[in-house]
Order: C-alpha cells, then structure tokens, then sequence
C-alpha cells in the first residue's frame, strides 16, 4: 500500500470519505459519486479506478448524506398484511429471506405489518424508495392505491391483484392443491378432508378451489363435514384434526392448506390413537423446514416463498434503478413432494 492510502487510512478518523477518494483518484468528488452509483456520465475505466480505490480503503458509503444528495431514503419496505397474528415463523423468515438476499448491501429493509398502520400518511417516498408487499387478502388493496397514488414503486407477492400497471408474483396455489388432492385419489383415497385457512385469505380460497376441484374432476362426493375451519396456526391444525376425528365415519385422508397445521393435526391423530400413515393420510402445503423432520416426514406441496420473494426484490429494484412502469404478472410453479405421511390403500 502506498504512501497516499496509509495517509487517508490514518488521518481521518471518522473513516473515508468520497473526498478522500476523489483525492487519491485526482477527480472531483462528484466525479466519484456518479462513478459508485454507476452513473452513464462517467466511463468504464473511470470507475473501475475509483471502485477498487473505494474497496481497497473499506469505503462505506454514508447514506444519510447519500439520501440527502440523490433524494433517496435507501429504505426498502418489506409489508405483511399482519405480522402480529397468523403469518407462520416460517412464511415470515423465507419471505425476508428471499427479499434479502436480493437487496444486499444496496438498500435498509423495514419489515412492516400493514395492520400497524392506522393511517398510510407515514408511508412515503421520503422513507421509502420502494414497497415489496406480501400480500395475503383482498383488504390491502387500500394499501396497493394508496401506494400508487403517490408514485411508490410497489411489487405485490402471493395474491393476484387486479391492477395492469402492477407487477405481481404469486404461486400457483390452486393447481398445487389440485394436484395434492389428485396424489391422494390415485393412492386409493375416496373419503378425504381439508384443514382450511384463515378466511378472507387470498390462499386460503385458491387451495379449497384446488381440492374441489379435484374431487369434482374425480367424481367423488363432497361431504360438508370434511371441510373444517383453520387459521394456518398448529394448534387450529390440532383443532380441526380433532373435530374430524369425532365423525362417526372419518376421513382417509386430510388436506391441510398449510404445514404447520398438518404438524398439529398428526399431533391430534397420535393422541388418539391412530397411526399416521397406517390408519390416517395427512398432506400438507408449502414445504416449510419443519416438515421434512418430523415424523412421519411430511408428504407436501412445495411452495417457493423465498424464490418468489427474492423475484419481488429483484424486480422492485429494477423498477427504483430504471424507472420502469411496465406491470406484469408472474407465476411460480409449486411442486409434490412425497414423503412418508401418505399410505397407499389397497
């Protein structure tokens, strides 16, 4: 390292600064700004020069000042339409997981429930450069106008929106029950229930269509009492399970539209004696990390929260950085996972 860096490194006591860069690259001190937020003014070896200056003394960009310079709060919202009830742990750490990964250094995250909000007047673009949200039923569509009413890019995950000029991600729920239930007929399953989700969900309404679908598609006979409420939570799985098994005549088989309470449902099974697969199937959905270690392993749907989450990012970035207003719909394939919860009858 030469004389000029061991002088910057030890002068100046609150760290580098653009200045200082811009001193040892002999530029000026905006040339060095537009060249680390890749602006089209400055060229190739230009900023490759000030780049590896910036790397070699650890530069940490100040984005306090950065923000106050380009008009940007380098905060990026991560909204859930709650995150104090019935978002699973799971759901809630694949979606920051995803979003995460995909923003890196670049940008602060703010994880947000919409329900913390009573008015949306602290939800602006001098806090946030863009929203990712999570969307799990039809009452955040206030939140999306009001979001596109002030110009904040804004990228919808998990529910189908309405909106052309939105770009929206989401599984494809339905069909991934659809075939979860169609698995379970061709095992020889006839008598087969669903666990429900919290109602008012968008995903709770996709996976019922799904399971409907596929056993009216199969020709079997949908029985009311094989419908049971849930909310996504183990113990409503534990509930629900249980409310089953007091039938005079209990299902085969039970769709549960989320792992977690396919983990309280086989709890349910255990406790009453019945073994699982042996004397009861149970299918979950999603694919979260709890279900291939229990046991039985679950036999699932998998459903990619943190590709899909890591796409929404991905996405709003390019929105931010290029001013794009193109929207566009996105699907995400789910996939079977067959485990050990479902036997085969014969």
């Amino acid at each position: 390292m030469n004389f000029y860096y061991m002088f910057i490194i030890q002068g100046v006591k609150m760290g580098v600064t653009i200045k200082d860069i811009a001193r040892i690259a002999n530029v000026s001190h905006t040339t060095v700004s537009r060249a680390l937020n890749d602006s089209p003014f400055i060229n190739e070896d230009t900023k490759v020069k000030i780049k590896s200056i910036a790397k070699e003394l650890n530069y940490v960009p100040n984005y306090s000042a950065k923000s106050l310079v380009l008009d940007r709060s380098y905060n990026i919202g991560l909204f859930f339409t709650t995150i104090s009830q019935v978002t699973s742990p799971m759901f809630f750490y694949e979606t920051v997981s995803g979003v995460n990964s995909a923003i890196k250094e670049s940008y602060n995250l703010v994880v947000r429930g919409i329900d913390d909000y009573k008015k949306f007047t602290l939800i602006n673009n001098k806090r946030f450069d863009g929203i990712i949200l999570m969307s799990q039923s039809n009452s955040d569509n206030s939140f999306i106008y009001y979001l596109l009413e002030k110009d904040i890019p804004v990228v919808v995950l998990n529910r189908d929106v309405d909106e052309n000029s939105i770009v929206n991600i989401l599984s494809a729920d339905k069909k991934g029950a659809y075939k979860a239930v169609e698995y379970l007929i061709q095992k020889g399953h006839k008598n087969i229930a669903i666990i429900e989700g919290k109602k008012g969900f968008n995903a709770t309404t996709e996976r019922k269509e799904g399971f409907l679908k596929a056993l009216i598609e199969n020709k079997l006979q949908i029985q009311d009492e094989y419908m049971v409420q849930g909310d996504y939570t183990i113990e409503s799985g534990y509930i629900a399970m249980k409310k089953l098994l007091s039938l005079s005549n209990i299902p085969t088989a039970v769709f549960c539209s989320n792992d977690e309470m396919a983990v309280g449902a086989m709890k349910a099974a255990f406790e009453t004696g019945l073994n699982v697969p042996k004397d009861i199937s149970v299918m979950g959905f999603d694919d979260n990390q709890l279900g291939g270690f229990i046991t039985p392993a679950l036999t699932t749907v998998r459903r990619p929260i943190m590709e899909l989450s890591k796409k929404g990012a991905e996405k709003l970035l390019n929105i931010i950085e290029n001013k794009s207003t193109d929207g566009e719909k996105i699907y995400v394939n789910t996939e079977l996972i067959e485990r050990e919860s479902v036997s085969k009858l014969i």
